[in-house]
Order: structure tokens, then sequence, then C-alpha cells
């Protein structure tokens, strides 16, 4: 009786062993914004841009109930995942971490869980995504406008609803923490930014990191990597699976005085992309230096 018992629970009717029914985990995705029209600006919001947002639309029958539209920002108030306005506005933070190895399946899980909560409420807890869980490319509009905003500080959080003392000091302290950063005209997904007593430029690059970074090394290789005299490229970040190469620009330059020299690097870095020959000696060289000051943002 007891044996019997033991192996209904341990077998199905043909005696083979019972299988639990478990949902795998979502895979690691190395560019987890690939397909979506605006990848360089995904990769720039979750990764280098301090105080940004953007309106995102979701595609038809795609979104949660009641929602068609939604906020992304760089970083919401105590780092939450998302948060739901009052009035019933979404906005979720890219910045609040990644737990499931694939980024975009993580904001799609932030994006349904602010729908679902209550007006005026926070976010603080998201369930970790599976394999089946819907990714940003399964529930965006991909036709829908895509421009992000950059923001001198974090106003956005509260739109035009009252603050306590401490929510003002809170604020105060997250708006004094932001550095000035200004879109660049010249290319897409590039950024200045001031830091401290120094000056940047940051890039976005649409290419695969290792093709980038070829690209990347015979321009250094010939001595035409910096943006002009008093220009140097410091480096690069490996962001989402893109390269984001950084350019110190004089300190006291402002964005405008770059555009032009932006824009000879970028028809520069496009002749060496199309580029179909082995790199040489050189550019090798070129290509291990920019690798050891290469730095991984996860």
């Amino acid at each position: 009786m007891g044996k019997a018992s033991r192996r209904r629970r341990t077998s199905d009717d043909s005696g083979a062993p019972a299988k639990r029914q478990r949902t795998a985990a979502a895979p690691y995705v190395n560019r987890p914004f690939e397909g979506l029209p605006q990848e360089t600006e995904w990769v720039a919001i979750r990764e280098i841009l301090p105080a940004a947002t953007v309106a995102v639309s979701f595609a038809a029958g795609k979104g949660p109930e009641g929602s068609d539209t939604a906020t992304v920002a760089t970083v919401l108030p105590m780092a939450w995942p998302a948060l739901r306005r009052a009035d019933g506005t979404v906005l979720v933070g890219t910045q609040s971490g990644s737990t499931s190895g694939d980024p975009s399946r993580d904001l799609a899980a932030q994006l349904f869980a602010a729908a679902a909560a209550e007006p005026g409420s926070a976010v603080q807890h998201v369930p970790t995504p599976t394999v089946d869980s819907p990714r940003l490319q399964d529930v965006l509009d991909l036709d829908a406008p895509f421009e992000v905003q950059v923001h001198e500080g974090f106003d956005f959080w509260v739109d035009e609803q009252d603050l306590d003392d401490a929510g003002k000091e809170s604020l105060e302290r997250a708006n004094e923490s932001v550095v000035p950063t200004v879109r660049m005209a010249a290319l897409k997904s590039a950024y200045w930014v001031r830091i401290g007593e120094r000056t940047y430029i940051r890039l976005v690059l649409p290419d695969d990191e290792d093709t980038a970074t070829d690209a990347l090394a015979r321009l250094h290789s010939a001595g035409e990597s910096g943006l002009g005299d008093g220009t140097r490229l410091l480096g690069a970040f490996r962001a989402c699976g893109l390269l984001v190469p950084v350019f110190e620009v004089p300190a006291d330059s402002e964005p405008a005085v770059h555009e032009d020299a932006l824009k000879a690097f970028g028809d520069r870095y496009a002749a060496a992309l199309a580029s179909a020959e082995s790199l040489t000696a050189d550019e090798r060289r070129a290509r291990s230096g920019l690798l050891s000051r290469q730095v991984t943002l996860r």
C-alpha cells in the first residue's frame, strides 16, 4: 500500500517519472534593445544620461489594459522600478537595475506592473521575467515617435503635484547631483557632458561593439580618432552590446563649437567601418590599447 502510494506521487499512468512544470528563466541578451528603431537612444537613456524622459506608445492590443502610453525615464525616486501618478500616468525607470539579464524584458515587466498599480502609488518590486515574458519589441508601437528629452533636473518626478518639506529636500538633493548634459546635433545619440572641471562628448555607436572597435582602431592608428585640436579619444564603454566612445574636449568649450568636428568624425568612422581590409599591425596594437581602456556597463 505504501509503495503504491509513493509510486502514484512519482510517476504518471504510463509508469514514467512525473515532470514538474517549470517556466524557464529569461535568457541573457547581450544586445537587449536590438530591433527597436531607436536602439542607440534606449542605450543612452539607460546607461549615460543622468536625467531624461521619453514617451512611448503601446502597439494595438499589446499593452496593459487601460494604458495606451507611458513615460520612460532614466531614474525615479528611491530608484523605484516604476510608479503610477494620481492621474494614472505610468512612469518606469531604466536605471533601476536588471533582474533577468534582459533589460528589454525587465522594462516591459515594469510597464505592466505600473499600469496595474493603484493611482498615486510606487512600484517597489517587479517579479523577475521569464522566457515567456514579453519584451519591449513585442509590446511597443515601433512606428510611434521616440524623442528623448534631456532635463536639467528631476522635476519631472512630481509634475505639478505639491511636495511636502521632506519631498522638496529630497528633490533638491537629487537635482544637485545632475551633471550638465546637452544633446549634440551632428550625430545621433551624441551627448556633451560636463563633470566637475572636465568636459566630454559621449557617442553611442549603432554597430556591433566588436565591429565598432575595429573601426575606432583604424582611426586611432591613423591619428584621426579625436575631434580636433585639444581633444582626444579617452576610450569607450561597452553598453548593452554597443560601443560608447568618450572624447575629452577643452573644459571651457560649449557644445556648439564641436558640431562640425563631430560630423567629420562620423564621416571618418563610416569609412573605417566600411573597410574590408584586415587590420594592420599598427591597427591591431591600437585595438589592443582601446580594449584595455574599455569598461562594460551593466
